[in-house]
């Protein structure tokens, strides 16, 4: 049975684990709103030039034509796995590397390459004998739109260089600070979806070609920067979640060694009062 020093000793270092849990949660949260804010803000304007590119590359353009919407058969895949730099974030890490595993399950090594944004993802995967092209690290949760151009830029260049033939990129979907969704987004070669809407018309200066060529490579840093967006808002949201389940846990053990304490101070007490009782029924 433990002493009233040693419980003491717990409580103290159960108070002190709760009052850093209950700030990196209050941290987290002002920081979620922001990563939420800029989320939801690129998101239409990412899914308005897909939409127009879409509409353009669907039609007929003399004279144009570009790797990025050629369709070739896939024989090699790019990988561009978006996750964590640190910890105590829950489930968001296992759940991006578990989804991740299940994109290259049966798949043999030389027929996809990994960009990594993110240690934990880098650090999970290597340790699982993949090898990682490229991997970058430092903002998951407070990303930037340069860290999302050199990012498309790596995986453009083997694009282009036909090293592979498809672009995926794998991140976690935020939707609120209780579920993030890991999902996969294919992002080369840019397709016409069949259920486009064709009747929209649109009038380009100076020309269709130009403005496609010029558009083209926005549109796919924008998109790996609203997957960095979405990252960094489920990685923020899962460390609250988290840090908020922590500190509740911390109040309850608190609370419980507290009222052990407290018995063991009464029992403590009780005993004295018996002995001097004793002892005073003895003199008499």
């Amino acid at each position: 049975m433990a002493s009233a020093q040693d419980l003491r000793k717990r409580i103290k270092s159960v108070t002190n684990t709760q009052q850093i849990t209950k700030a990196m949660k209050m941290v987290a949260s002002a920081r979620l709103r922001r990563a939420q804010t800029k989320a939801e803000s690129t998101r239409p304007y990412a899914e308005k030039i897909g939409q127009i590119l879409r509409h353009m590359s669907n039609s007929d353009l003399e004279g144009f034509s570009s790797p990025l919407l050629e369709v070739r058969p896939i024989k090699r895949t790019c990988y561009i796995v978006v996750g964590a730099d640190k910890g105590l974030a829950g489930a968001f890490s296992s759940n991006v590397l578990k989804f991740t595993m299940e994109q290259l399950h049966g798949k043999s090594s030389d027929t996809y390459r990994v960009i990594t944004a993110g240690k934990k993802p880098r650090d999970s995967m290597k340790s699982r004998g993949i090898h990682i092209d490229k991997s970058y690290a430092g903002f998951s949760d407070k990303p930037s739109y340069e860290h999302a151009r050199a990012i498309m830029h790596e995986a453009l260049s083997l694009y282009e260089r036909h090293e592979v033939d498809e672009v995926i990129m794998i991140y976690t979907r935020f939707v609120n600070s209780m579920t993030q969704i890991a999902q996969a987004e294919r992002l080369l070669p840019i397709e016409q979806p069949q259920d486009e809407v064709k009747g929209e018309e649109y009038d380009f200066m100076p020309s269709a070609v130009s403005v496609l060529e010029a558009l083209l490579p926005k549109y796919l840093e924008i998109t790996v920067y609203n997957g960095l967006l979405q990252s960094a808002a489920s990685e923020l949201g899962a460390r609250m979640t988290a840090m908020t389940s922590a500190t509740d846990n911390a109040g309850e053990l608190i609370d419980s060694l507290g009222l052990e304490y407290n018995k063991l101070r009464q029992s403590s007490i009780t005993n004295e009062i018996s002995e001097i009782v004793g002892g005073a029924n003895a003199l008499q």
